[in-house]
Order: structure tokens, then C-alpha cells, then sequence
């Protein structure tokens, strides 16, 4: 793992300002900002698609918010919350990360209770379904939510940590906008609409607050960080950067939904996150989010 410097940043939910060593923003820079949005509405309104942007540079001095406040469904995004959870409740001694938890599949439906199970076709990482019957860590379960956003991982966590739990750590951390109700793959919460869902302001201030490792704690925050930096599904906002640029991310996506979270470690490190409603072909979407995140970094970076 590539090693990068630390940086004093700003902390979003309170808006403290500390020196950063990022290069000063120049004097155009907010006319930068200006032609980016009116660049990114052009590329949203060809696209068709509905788009939310939550954008701000660590230290705090440029950010641009489009349709930010509006609720997106979460869909994989959504899993931030319960990694911050989890590592609240280990900071406190409730659990530990290498407690074991059997592994299962069978879930209690939001609705009424009734039993569902989650869908090995439909998750995207199949590993976890090998140890059913068997049992895993909560350090392991983790790292395969966030990284192979295995589903079963999160159903297990989201149980063993209790959706209140999860609700009010969220809460606590100025990210409400971030609305978890239940583990995921519950069809008949879904036909009633009672989903996860999300804004793209709660998770910029969720990121934030792990950015400037105010999440639960620094070593808690540096650890979320390293797990986010190895996420594998890196189709959207890391194909706008330039190669090599160090990122930790949260993707998520479902029929006609694409999103993803991402701290971008560009020599102005920033928050970004794309929530992408309304597109059937996941590459389109890809590029679109890649195009945008061009745009952004392109108008706040110093230019060769």
C-alpha cells in the first residue's frame, strides 16, 4: 500500500478551519468553479440522468452543491454508516474486531418479520456464501462489505450492531440526510418503498468527519481509511483522475441507481460524491461520473 503525507484538513461538520499544506487556491479559482457547474449541468442535462454533487477541497475553501439535500436510495452507499458503527462499538468495548459471528442467511423482513434470504446471484462478492454454516470475524465481514460490497457481510453486521445503533452514530456525526432502516435485499420493504436512503451533502459529511479522522477516533479513522482505499469497483470517480491518484471510496449501485463516495488524495485532497438516478446502462453511468469528476478536479488542481 502506497504510503501518503498527511495533511491538516478542515473539519466539515463543524467548519473549524486549519492550515492545510495543500497549495492556495489561485485568485480565478472561483470563476473556475463557476464554468465547472455551468460544464456539469451541461453534461448532467445530455445525459438525461437526475445527478447530485456534494463537492468541497479539505481546507475548506471551494465547494459546489448541486441538488445536494435531494434523497437519492442509498443502495451501497449506504454501508459507510455501518462500517462507522462498527468501529464506534469497538471503541467503546462493546465488541471487538476479531469476534466471530456464524455466518447465515436469514433475515427478518422490516415489514412483518418473516424470513428472507439475500441473493448470492444478485451480490457481488461470493466469498462470504462459502462460510454459511461456519463463522467469520467482524474484521473480516467488514473489509468484505466495503471493499466487495458483499451483501450477507452487511446483512450480519447490520444485525449484530442494531439499526438504531447505526442511526444515531450516523446522526451523531452530522450525516443524517444518511437514512438506514434495514439490511439490504428486503423485498418486501422494498415493494412498500422503505429503503435506505441517502443525500449526497450526508455522505460529503460523513467522509469528511473520516477524512480529518474525526470519526470515532484517529486510529479508527485511519483504519476506515486504509479499508476504503482497497475498494475494487473502480469504474466512476477514479477513471476521472489522472493514473495513480490515491482515493478511498464507497460505490454503490442497483437497477438505474450508480453512486460513489470518495476522500480524492490530489495534491488539493477533496470530498466528492456523485448519486447518478435514472441511467440503464452501468458503462454510461461510469462515464458519466468519470466526466464529471474530470471536470471538478480539473477546474480546483494546479494546472502544469
Amino acid at each position: 500500500m502506497r504510503k501518503f503525507p498527511i495533511f491538516a484538513f478542515a473539519l466539515f461538520a463543524a467548519g473549524l478551519m486549519i492550515p492545510s499544506a495543500a497549495p492556495a487556491p489561485k485568485r480565478d479559482a472561483p470563476q473556475k468553479l463557476a464554468a465547472a457547474r455551468a460544464e456539469l449541468e451541461k453534461k448532467i442535462a445530455a445525459s438525461g440522468a437526475e445527478v447530485a454533487i456534494a463537492f468541497r477541497t479539505l481546507d475548506g475553501k471551494q465547494e459546489l452543491y448541486l441538488r445536494a439535500d435531494d434523497s437519492f436510495h442509498a443502495a451501497s452507499t449506504m454501508k459507510l454508516g455501518v462500517m462507522v458503527d462498527l468501529f464506534r462499538q469497538v471503541k467503546q468495548g462493546r465488541l471487538k474486531m476479531d469476534d466471530i459471528l456464524p455466518v447465515r442467511n436469514n433475515f427478518a423482513s422490516l415489514v412483518d418479520g418473516s424470513p428472507f434470504e439475500v441473493e448470492a446471484a444478485s451480490d457481488s462478492d461470493n466469498d462470504v456464501y462459502k462460510q454459511i454454516g461456519g463463522s467469520m470475524t467482524l474484521r473480516d465481514l467488514c473489509e468484505h462489505m466495503i471493499t466487495r460490497s458483499s451483501n450477507l457481510a452487511t446483512n450480519l453486521l447490520i444485525v449484530k450492531l442494531g439499526v438504531e445503533n447505526i442511526r444515531k452514530t450516523v446522526a451523531g456525526l452530522g450525516a443524517a440526510g444518511l437514512d438506514i432502516k434495514r439490511p439490504v435485499e428486503d423485498g418486501k420493504a422494498y415493494a412498500k418503498g422503505l429503503n435506505n436512503t441517502t443525500t449526497a451533502r450526508a455522505l460529503a459529511v460523513l467522509l469528511g468527519r473520516i477524512a480529518v479522522e474525526k470519526a470515532v477516533d484517529r486510529p479508527s479513522s485511519r483504519r476506515m481509511l486504509e479499508i476504503l482505499k482497497r475498494q475494487t469497483f473502480n469504474e466512476s470517480i477514479p477513471a476521472g483522475l489522472p493514473s495513480g491518484t490515491i482515493i478511498a471510496h464507497k460505490t454503490g449501485d442497483l437497477t438505474r441507481i450508480h453512486h460513489d463516495a470518495a476522500i480524492v488524495y490530489a495534491p488539493r485532497p477533496f470530498v466528492l460524491v456523485l448519486l447518478v438516478r435514472g441511467m440503464d446502462n452501468f458503462d454510461q453511468s461510469a462515464a458519466l461520473m468519470a466526466g464529471l469528476t474530470r471536470v471538478l478536479y480539473q477546474a480546483v488542481e494546479p494546472q502544469p
